[in-house]
C-alpha cells in the first residue's frame, strides 16, 4: 500500500522507538479489512518494535484497531483505514505510544497528566477533512499523557450507519462519554479549557503577567507569522497572540501557486509557519481570542483585552486577523449549521455520499467545490446570484462535463428549511421573474467569499464599509502605533504570498516606528 519512498521515511522515523507496541485488530470479510490488515502488516515489517496480532478488542466497529505499549491497556483506536490526511495521525499515534514525546510544552503536559476521570472520546472525521487531523493527533497526545482518556478515531464515511444514527453531517465531531462535546477544529488547549474549566483563568493571570512587548502580533495565519518573524529578526521582544495558529491556511486544501513550492496543502504550510516562528524569541499564546484594542495610555502602551480575560500591552500592534466564510444570513442557516449546511466540501463532503446538495456561489471556489461533489453526491445544484459564472474558464468547462450537476443562475437564496433537525430544503427567489422555488435536498455549501474578522475594532480603527482596516502603503492604520496586514486590510488580492509581504512591511513598520518614538519611563523601568 505505502510507496517506496514512504517505507523508508517510516523507517527512518521507526529508528527512535524506545517501547514496543502492540496492535490489536477486529476484523471482518469487508474489502476495508483487507486494506487495513494490509497496511498494519506493511507497517509491522518495517520494525521488530511493533506486532500485530487479530484479536476481539471489545469494540462492534469492524474494521478497527488499537495501538498501545506492550503490558498497557491501549488508550487509542482507529475505526476504518486511516490513509488520507489521517496517516499523519497513525504514525505519529505510533511514534508517541513507543515513546517519542509529544509536542506539547510541560505546562501543557501536567495539565493532561493532572486530569482525573473517565474520559472516553469518539472522534468522526473523514479521510479528506483537512481540519480533522489536528483535533486526532491531539486527543491522541492526551491518551498517551494520561491513562485515564480513551480516544476512538472514526471515518464516518466507512460507517454511515452510526453516523446517521447520530445526525453527525459535519466533522470533525467529538463525542465524550456518549455526548457531543464539540465540533470543527480544536487544538489540545481548547479541549483541555472545556475539561479544566479552572484553566482559562489561571491563562489569563499567566498572560495579563506578562511584561510589555515591543510588538505585539494579533493573528497566526500567513501575515501575523510574517510580521512575527520579521519582528523578531529586528531584536525586539515580540509577541502573537493568535486563536488559532495557521488562520484560514487551516482551511485550504490544495496552495499550488505559492512560489517555489509547486504544490502543498493548508495544514502543512500552517505547520511550517508555526515552526519557522517558533525558531525565534516569539511569545505565541495560542486559543487566545482578542477582544478589544485599547489606545496607548500615559505610559505610552497599547492594550490587547482578550476574551478569556486576560491582557497584553505592547509598544507597536500588527493586526493580522484575516478572514472567515461569508454566511448567506437567511432564516435557517444558522439553525442547521452542522446539520446540513457547511463551509467546508472536503471537510464534510463525503458525510454526504448519495445525497443531493447545493452549492452557493459561482465563483471559482464554489465551482470548485460543485466538481468535487460531483463525485461524492447523486445530485449538485450550484446556485449563482449574478446571471453568470465567475469562476475561470476551465473550471466552468469542467463544471458544465458533470452529467449530475445542473447550474441555477440569478438565484437569490431566502430560507433553509429542516426536518427532524437536518436541512431538507432551500428556497430561492428566481431574480428575473421573481419567482419563489423549492429545492429539496440534505446539504447545503455555502462558497460565497470571505468576511473580514474586524468587528472588535469598530470603535478603534479605521474600517472601509466592507469591514476592512484601512491601511496606508506602509500598513499604518488610524491608530498611531497600530499596524494591519492581510485579508483583514483593504490591501487588494487577498492571496497567501501577499499576505506575507504585507505582515513583513507591516512588522518592519511597526521596527520603523519604535526607534522614532522614545521608550516612556514607565516602559523603562518595566523592562529593566
Amino acid at each position: 500500500m505505502l510507496d517506496s519512498a514512504i517505507t523508508q521515511q517510516l523507517q527512518s522515523y521507526f529508528q527512535s522507538l524506545t517501547e514496543t507496541i502492540d496492535i490489536v485488530a477486529d476484523l471482518d470479510d469487508s474489502e476495508a479489512a483487507r486494506e487495513l490488515d494490509a497496511l498494519l502488516q506493511e507497517l509491522s515489517s518495517l520494525t521488530p518494535l511493533i506486532t500485530v496480532r487479530a484479536g476481539n478488542t471489545g469494540d462492534e466497529r469492524r474494521p478497527s484497531f488499537t495501538i498501545g505499549r506492550t503490558g498497557s491497556e491501549p488508550g487509542i483506536r482507529f475505526a476504518g483505514v486511516p490513509m488520507g490526511h489521517e496517516f499523519s495521525s497513525l504514525v505519529l499515534a505510533l511514534l508517541q505510544v513507543g515513546g517519542m514525546p509529544p509536542k506539547v510544552d510541560e505546562a501543557t503536559a501536567a495539565q493532561i497528566r493532572a486530569l482525573h476521570g473517565d474520559f472516553r472520546f469518539e472522534a468522526y472525521i473523514s479521510l479528506t477533512c483537512q481540519n480533522c487531523p489536528e483535533v486526532v493527533q491531539a486527543l491522541n497526545v492526551m491518551a498517551v499523557l494520561n491513562p485515564a482518556i480513551r480516544v476512538t478515531t472514526i471515518d464516518g464515511a466507512l460507517f454511515q450507519s452510526e453516523v446517521e444514527a447520530r445526525q453527525i453531517m459535519a466533522v470533525p465531531s467529538v463525542y465524550l462519554n456518549g455526548a457531543p462535546f464539540g465540533q470543527g477544529r480544536m487544538a489540545v488547549e481548547e479541549i483541555l479549557a472545556k475539561l479544566d474549566t479552572g484553566s482559562a483563568t489561571r491563562a489569563a493571570a499567566t498572560i495579563s503577567a506578562k511584561d510589555p512587548f515591543d510588538v505585539l502580533v494579533v493573528g497566526g495565519g500567513p501575515a501575523g507569522a510574517a510580521a512575527a518573524i520579521y519582528a523578531a529578526r529586528k531584536g525586539v521582544r515580540t509577541g502573537v497572540v493568535a486563536e488559532r495558529f495557521g488562520g484560514q491556511v487551516l482551511d485550504t486544501m490544495g496552495i499550488e501557486n505559492f512560489i517555489s513550492v509547486k504544490e502543498t496543502e493548508g495544514p502543512k504550510l500552517a505547520a511550517a509557519l508555526e515552526s519557522h516562528v517558533r525558531t525565534y524569541e516569539v511569545d505565541i499564546m495560542n486559543a487566545q481570542r482578542a477582544e478589544a484594542l485599547l489606545p496607548a495610555g500615559d505610559d505610552g502602551l497599547l492594550t490587547v483585552q482578550l476574551a478569556g480575560g486576560g491582557s497584553v500591552k505592547s509598544r507597536s500592534v500588527v493586526l493580522a486577523t484575516g478572514a472567515r466564510w461569508r454566511e448567506m444570513n437567511v432564516p435557517g442557516e444558522r439553525e442547521y449549521r452542522g446539520r446540513g449546511v457547511a463551509y467546508c466540501p472536503h471537510c464534510d463532503g463525503p458525510l454526504f455520499k448519495g445525497r443531493r446538495v447545493a452549492v452557493i456561489g459561482g465563483g471559482n471556489s464554489g465551482v470548485e467545490a460543485a466538481i468535487d461533489l460531483a463525485g461524492i453526491a447523486s445530485e449538485v445544484t450550484l446556485l449563482e446570484f449574478d446571471g453568470r459564472l465567475r469562476a475561470d474558464q476551465v473550471l466552468q468547462q469542467r463544471l458544465h462535463s458533470l452529467p449530475n450537476v445542473r447550474v441555477i443562475l440569478s438565484a437569490q437564496t431566502t430560507r433553509v428549511e429542516g426536518t427532524d433537525g437536518k436541512v431538507s430544503a432551500l428556497l430561492y427567489r428566481d431574480r428575473g421573474s421573481g419567482d419563489e422555488h423549492r429545492l429539496a435536498l440534505e446539504g447545503i455549501f455555502v462558497q460565497i467569499g470571505l468576511l473580514p474578522n474586524t468587528d472588535w475594532l469598530k470603535d478603534t480603527v479605521a474600517l472601509n464599509s466592507r469591514g476592512e482596516i484601512e491601511v496606508d502603503a506602509r500598513g499604518s492604520t488610524s491608530l498611531p502605533g497600530v499596524f494591519a496586514a492581510g485579508d483583514a486590510t483593504t490591501a487588494p488580492y487577498k492571496q497567501i504570498i501577499i499576505a506575507m509581504g504585507e505582515g513583513s512591511k507591516a512588522a518592519l513598520s511597526a521596527f520603523d516606528h519604535l526607534i522614532r518614538t522614545p521608550a516612556s519611563s514607565a516602559q523603562a523601568s518595566a523592562a529593566a
